[in-house]
C-alpha cells in the first residue's frame, strides 16, 4: 500500500491548501486595510454589504478593488455589462476565470458556460420555467405552504428557515424534476455546501464536502437516466433523457444541469422568502399591510428583491478591452456586478433605504440578473416566494421573532440560517 502522504491526490490537496491560505491571508490584509472588494467577502461586512455599497457608488460607477477585480456599483453599469456580449462568465480563451475552481474543476452547468454551449443547454431546460407551464403548480405550491404551516404551528415556536422556507422550494424543485422521496434535509445540506462554492473553495475540507455532494448527486441522476428512458413521466428530467437520446446533449452535461437545476431551484428562493420575512418582521407597517390585504404579496416579492435580495453579485470577464462605465477595462479583466448595490441606487429608486410596499419602482432591479444568464427559474421563485409570503399573512398574523437569527457565512448568497419565530394567539387553521 503507498504512503497517502506521497499519492498525488494528498499532493494536491495539500498545494491547494497552502494556495486557500495565502489567498484568505491576503484577502483579509485587504480588508483591514480598507479594500472594499475585499471586505464583501469578509465579516461583518458582508452580512449588511449596503453602507460599503453606498460608499462606493460614491466613488463612481466603476471601482477598482486591490484583489484585480473592478466593481460595478450602479444599476446602469450593471445592467449594461451583464447585457454586454463581450463579456462572459470565462475568459477570453475559454477557460476558468478563477484559479482555484480551475484546480478542482468547479463546474456548475450554466453558470460556468459561454455561448454556444450555454444557449444549447439553457434552451433544453428553457420550456419547462415559462410562467404559462407553471401555472398549473401554484395549487399544490399553495398546499406544499399551508401543509408545513400545519406542522409548524402545531409546535407553537418553530424556525422559519429550516420549517418553512427551505423545505417549501425543495419539496418543488423536487416534483419538476420528478423526484420522489428525496431527504429534503440532506438536499438543503447539498445545497449549503454547493451555494458557499459560489465564492471560491474555501479550505481542503469544503472540497471534499463538495466533491461528496456532486458525488451523491451525480449518482442519483446517472441512476434516473434508465429508468426515465424506460418509464418516462411529465417531468423536466423525462424531458433532458429524451434530449440526450436525440443527441442534443451528453450524459455528463445532463447530470450537471439537472444538479444545478436541482440545487439552484430552491437555494435562491429560501433565502428570497427568508429576507422577505425578516424585513416585513423590521418593519412593521409593511407587515400589518400585507396581512390586512394578503394580495401585496407580489409586491413583497419584488421589493425584496430590490431591497435584500439572495444574490448579492455576480461576476463576468470582458474578452475584449473595452470601456465600461467610463473606464477603461481590459480583456480578462474581471468585474463584479453588484446586484445589492444596484437595488439600492438613487439614481432609480427614491429613499432606497426604505423597505416600502407602496413603491413604484420596485420592480427595477437586477435581483435575477439580466442578459443571456437571467435567472432561468425566476418566474419559479417568484410564484413560489408569492404564495409563501401571502400563506403566512393568512395563517401567522402575529408573526414575531422569537431569538436570535443566525447569518449564512457567504457573500454572494445571502439569506439566513435560522430565523426563531412564534405564531401570537390570532393563528388560523388551515
Amino acid at each position: 500500500m503507498s504512503d497517502v502522504r506521497t499519492a498525488p491526490g494528498f499532493r494536491g490537496e495539500l498545494a491547494l491548501a497552502g494556495r486557500l491560505v495565502a489567498q484568505s491571508a491576503v484577502v483579509g490584509a485587504f480588508a483591514r486595510l480598507g479594500d472594499p472588494g475585499a471586505r464583501l467577502m469578509r465579516s461583518p461586512w458582508r452580512a449588511d454589504p449596503y453602507p460599503l455599497y453606498e460608499q462606493l457608488r460614491a466613488q463612481g460607477p466603476v471601482v477598482r478593488s486591490r484583489l484585480g477585480t473592478l466593481l460595478a456599483t450602479t444599476h446602469q453599469v450593471c445592467d449594461e455589462m451583464l447585457r454586454d456580449r463581450r463579456f462572459g462568465v470565462r475568459t477570453s480563451d475559454g477557460s476558468y476565470g478563477d484559479p482555484t475552481a480551475a484546480a478542482v474543476d468547479l463546474q456548475l452547468s450554466l453558470l460556468e458556460l459561454d455561448p454556444p454551449d450555454h444557449t444549447r443547454l439553457r434552451r433544453l431546460a428553457a420550456p419547462a420555467f415559462r410562467p404559462r407551464r407553471l401555472a398549473v403548480h401554484r395549487e399544490r405550491i399553495e398546499g406544499i405552504a399551508h401543509e408545513l404551516l400545519d406542522a409548524a404551528l402545531a409546535r407553537g415556536g418553530f424556525d422559519l428557515i429550516r420549517d418553512f422556507a427551505s423545505p417549501l422550494p425543495i419539496r418543488v424543485i423536487c416534483s419538476l424534476l420528478g423526484l420522489r422521496g428525496l431527504d429534503a434535509d440532506r438536499l438543503a445540506a447539498h445545497g449549503t455546501v454547493l451555494a458557499r462554492a459560489l465564492d471560491g473553495v474555501r479550505s481542503p475540507v469544503h472540497l471534499r464536502q463538495m466533491r461528496a455532494s456532486f458525488a451523491e448527486l451525480d449518482a442519483l441522476f446517472t441512476g434516473l437516466i434508465p429508468r426515465r428512458r424506460e418509464d418516462p413521466g411529465d417531468d423536466l428530467l423525462s424531458d433532458l433523457v429524451t434530449a440526450l437520446d436525440d443527441e442534443q446533449l451528453t450524459a455528463v452535461e445532463l447530470v450537471r444541469l439537472a444538479d444545478l437545476l436541482l440545487v439552484a431551484g430552491f437555494e435562491t428562493t429560501v433565502n428570497l422568502i427568508g429576507n422577505g420575512a425578516l424585513a416585513l418582521l423590521h418593519h412593521p407597517d409593511q407587515w400589518a399591510a400585507l396581512v390586512d390585504d394578503p394580495g401585496l404579496a407580489p409586491a413583497v416579492v419584488e421589493e425584496t428583491l430590490r431591497w435584500d435580495p439572495p444574490v448579492q453579485m455576480t461576476m463576468r470577464i470582458a474578452h475584449e478591452d473595452l470601456e465600461l462605465g467610463g473606464r477603461p477595462v481590459r480583456a480578462d479583466t474581471p468585474v463584479l456586478a453588484l446586484l445589492g448595490s444596484a437595488g439600492r441606487d438613487p439614481a432609480v429608486h427614491d429613499r432606497p433605504e426604505r423597505f416600502d410596499l407602496a413603491r413604484d419602482t420596485r420592480g427595477e432591479h437586477l435581483a435575477f440578473s439580466s442578459g443571456i444568464h437571467y435567472c432561468l427559474g425566476a418566474p419559479l421563485a417568484r410564484m413560489e416566494a408569492e404564495c409563501a409570503f401571502r400563506a403566512l399573512a393568512e395563517r401567522v398574523p402575529e408573526l414575531r421573532r422569537a431569538g436570535a437569527l443566525r447569518r449564512r457565512p457567504t457573500s454572494i448568497i445571502h439569506g439566513l440560517a435560522a430565523l426563531p419565530v412564534r405564531a401570537g394567539r390570532a393563528a388560523q387553521p388551515a
